[in-house]
């Protein structure tokens, strides 16, 4: 029998892609900004942090983020810490290699017709559009990659420590826990190392009221993906049967 046959090599197969498909877009769609009350169609919310104004704007980015938190509570759930950690120190390996193959494809010499093939359209210099939106900056790169990789660390030892407390019960304990607690790690590192140490030089009050509503966002948006964690231990349970997904998640446990 082939490894691919068995039910859950395909299952850790489907959940990792997934979590490598989603972190892995969330970093290049990331660089667009975008208006929450303009896009639900509400008037602008003046939000005010530590003196420090503004309204609700996110990236792109955090779209996907709410599904790599939840995948990484599944592969948690089924395949352990060392599940965890292989994807995550895969996924980083991913994204830089990705970055890595941007910035080439940036670098190489545009056709000259390409460059203002666009033109009819509004884009007078399509290379460099192109460049803008696939060549972030260097601080933001390794503050979201090194972010993302505390974030995932974190995450899964928390969830370890909260399913020794409470056994196979209260699910979304863990889960919501240890988002808490990695989030506020990836919140902050990713602003610290992009904009604090980085060029711009944010003040401390814009590092934390800024940091304060990206950390808030997550929370609610973790709390509103309970009911899809429960979902996927359905779908997963019905998948492999109760026999094997017991004891995938008492192996996992250990």
């Amino acid at each position: 029998m082939s490894i691919t046959d068995n039910k859950a090599t395909r299952l850790f197969i489907f959940l990792s892609g997934f979590f490598l498909t989603n972190a892995l877009i969330a970093e290049f769609i990331g660089v667009k900004i975008f208006s929450l009350e303009a896009t639900l169609g509400f008037a602008p919310i003046q939000w005010s942090i530590l003196g420090v104004t503004g309204n609700l704007n996110f990236t792109a980015g955090v779209l996907l983020w709410p599904f790599v938190f939840i995948m990484t509570d599944v592969i948690n759930e089924y395949f352990g810490l060392r599940g965890v950690r292989l994807i995550s120190w895969v996924a980083v390996s991913f994204i830089c290699y990705a970055f890595v193959i941007a910035y080439v494809s940036i670098g190489l010499a545009p056709a000259e017709f390409w460059v203002d093939s666009n033109k009819d359209l509004g884009v007078t210099d399509i290379q460099h559009a192109y460049a803008q939106i696939f060549g972030q900056g260097l601080w933001t790169i390794c503050g979201s990659v090194i972010a993302f990789l505390i974030g995932q660390l974190v995450d899964v030892t928390v969830f370890h420590k909260v399913r020794r407390l409470t056994g196979d019960r209260y699910v979304w304990l863990r889960a919501t826990g240890s988002t808490a607690v990695s989030q506020l790690f990836d919140s902050f590192v990713v602003l610290y190392i992009a904009f604090v140490i980085g060029p711009q030089h944010w003040s401390m009050s814009q590092f934390l009221a800024v940091g304060s509503l990206n950390y808030l966002y997550k929370m609610l948006a973790a709390v509103a993906m309970i009911p899809l964690l429960y979902l996927a231990r359905n779908i997963i349970k019905n998948y492999l049967g109760v026999e094997e997904a017991t004891k995938l998640r008492q192996y996992a446990a250990s």
